[in-house]
């Protein structure tokens, strides 16, 4: 859905982003010292199966966006990594325009902003960063 810049990659769909986000999130937000997460973390974030899960990392192991370990522990390669954080920094900066801009509650903002990122181009996406930016609100990187 996104071409965020990697060279030569076919967009993911909505779904194979959403595990990408979350990998992405749970290896951010305290994940091992080495990154990686359990899969049954990316399940329990995403409100869904175990097997649902492994039928995305397949998916994702296929296109070169995650590694597993033989311990069923899953990294993000740096191809993955920088598809995801384009992915999590557009999130955010929805989230915030529709929290600080619209006054929409944070919860709905958040799901709204799950929506919204994978639909948007990627030329909107910098441009309503820049908007927050020339407003004096930082998304980061």
């Amino acid at each position: 859905m996104i071409n965020n810049g990697v060279q030569g990659d076919h967009a993911l769909t909505r779904a194979g982003e959403d595990y990408l986000e979350a990998i992405y999130r749970l290896s951010t937000e305290g994940g091992s010292a080495d990154g990686s997460v359990r899969s049954v973390d990316v399940a329990e974030q995403l409100g869904v199966s175990k097997a649902s899960v492994n039928k995305a990392l397949s998916m994702l192991k296929e296109t070169d966006m995650v590694a597993q370990n033989r311990y069923g522990r899953v990294t993000l390669t740096e191809k993955g990594r920088r598809y995801a954080a384009v992915v999590w920094r557009a999130h955010r900066a929805l989230r915030t325009f529709l929290e600080s801009d619209l006054g929409v509650e944070p919860e709905v903002a958040d799901q709204e902003a799950c929506l919204m990122e994978h639909v948007l181009s990627e030329d909107t996406m910098e441009r309503l960063i820049s908007y927050l930016e020339r407003q004096g609100i930082d998304v980061p990187s």
